[in-house]
């Protein structure tokens, strides 16, 4: 089952300019950058900061824990245009791999960017809302910095623990509501993250897509409308956003989603 971890989106990692702008479906077309201060990572973030409301964190690990940060660009410009500040580990069009020290020093990142003198973020990042996520290899580096006090949510993308002893280690120290999003049955994650979620009080949601998502489509597809919903409804409070996830009519709940849920409302 190791494949399981190694597996990422059929996309082509290119070499970039530093700065790409002007993506998403949201309120504020985003793109990403590098940064002198943080070595090794990507950082997604509106083009034109918000002068009213504070952009909530979102540290990304990539699917074979590749480090390339802009593996994924799709949905993580999604999910930046809608007002979140998303650091994804890798440099744009990188190699090589990543581990889950490389979330811890995104999240000390953007805390240290709020209150930095000069900073452009000064004063513009919500730190006391933080969610860490991540694909298959990448959700094993989520899970492995889980039980930080900082993060208020877990998002696992085609992606569970493999090993009994993480299971009974990690999985326990979870503090925060944590979420499935799962290709169904023909995602080699799928008994991994299946038999995570029978663990625990969490969300489960299954698109029938298999492990490759559907990251590469414009704006992320599917799974970027879904992740966006689920950052909304859980650092920013939004109730359009929760009813997507909770009630008997939920919205996943009536379409193409296959989705459990426990002690979860």
């Amino acid at each position: 089952m190791l494949a399981a971890v190694l597996l990422a989106p059929a996309q082509t990692a290119a070499a970039e300019p530093a700065v790409v702008a002007g993506g998403g479906t949201g309120p504020h077309p985003a793109g990403h950058e590098t940064v002198p201060g943080l070595p090794g990572h990507t950082v997604y973030r509106p083009d034109v900061l918000p002068d009213s409301g504070k952009l909530p964190i979102v540290a990304w690990g990539n699917g074979a824990c590749r480090a390339d940060g802009t593996w994924f660009r799709n949905i993580l410009t999604e999910f930046a245009s809608h007002g979140f500040l998303v650091v994804a580990n890798g440099v744009p069009g990188g190699s090589g791999q990543t581990s889950s020290d490389m979330l811890t020093n995104a999240l000390d990142w953007a805390v240290a960017e709020n209150s930095a003198p000069g900073s452009r973020f000064r004063g513009r990042i919500d730190t006391t809302k933080i969610a860490a996520m991540g694909q298959s290899c990448g959700g094993l580096e989520t899970m492995e910095v889980a039980d930080d006090p900082r993060i208020d949510t877990t998002v696992m993308w085609n992606s569970g623990l493999m090993s009994l002893f993480d299971k009974w280690t990690r999985l326990r120290r979870l503090h925060a509501p944590i979420a499935y999003f799962a290709g169904g049955s023909k995602d080699i994650a799928y008994e991994n993250a299946l038999d995570d979620w029978d663990r625990l009080p969490a969300f489960m949601g299954n698109l029938d897509v298999g492990h490759y998502g559907t990251y590469a489509e414009p704006n992320g597809g599917e799974f970027g409308r879904v992740g966006v919903n689920w950052l909304k409804w859980q650092l920013k409070g939004d109730t359009a956003a929760k009813a997507e996830f909770v009630g008997p009519d939920c919205g996943l709940c009536t379409g193409e989603w296959d989705v459990m849920r426990k002690n979860f409302s």
